[in-house]
C-alpha cells in the first residue's frame, strides 16, 4: 500500500467517524428529548451512554466489516490463483499438442 493509499484510507476514516459522531449525537438527543423529568445533568448523562454504545456498535460493526472483507479478499486471491494455474495448465497442454501435431506433419 502506498503512502497516498495510506493518506486517503486514513481520511476516509476520519470522515467515517466525524459523520457516525455527529449522527450519534442527533440520535441521542432524539432519544433524551421525551424524557422531560431528566434534569440537564441527567440528560447529558444518558446522552453520553447512549452515544458509548452508539460508537461501540458502530466500531463492532466496523470491525466484522473488515474482518469479512479480509476473508472474501483471501477467497477470491485463492480462487484467482487456483483459475490462473489452471489456465496455464490447459495453455501448455495445447502448446505441447500443437508442437506434437507439427512434429507429425514435419515427419
Amino acid at each position: 500500500m502506498s503512502i497516498t493509499d495510506k493518506f486517503l484510507n486514513d481520511v476516509e476514516g476520519h470522515l467515517l467517524l466525524a459523520a457516525t459522531r455527529e449522527e450519534v449525537r442527533t440520535a441521542a438527543a432524539r432519544f433524551s428529548a421525551p424524557l422531560r423529568w431528566l434534569t440537564e445533568e441527567q440528560r447529558g448523562e444518558v446522552e453520553r451512554r447512549f452515544e458509548a454504545e452508539y460508537l461501540a456498535l458502530a466500531r463492532a460493526s466496523w470491525q466484522r466489516t473488515a474482518a469479512r472483507a479480509g476473508g472474501l479478499r483471501d477467497e477470491y486471491e485463492a480462487r484467482y490463483r487456483g483459475l490462473r494455474r489452471r489456465l496455464l495448465a490447459s495453455c501448455l497442454l495445447i502448446y505441447a499438442a500443437a508442437c506434437g501435431v507439427l512434429v507429425l506433419c514435419l515427419a
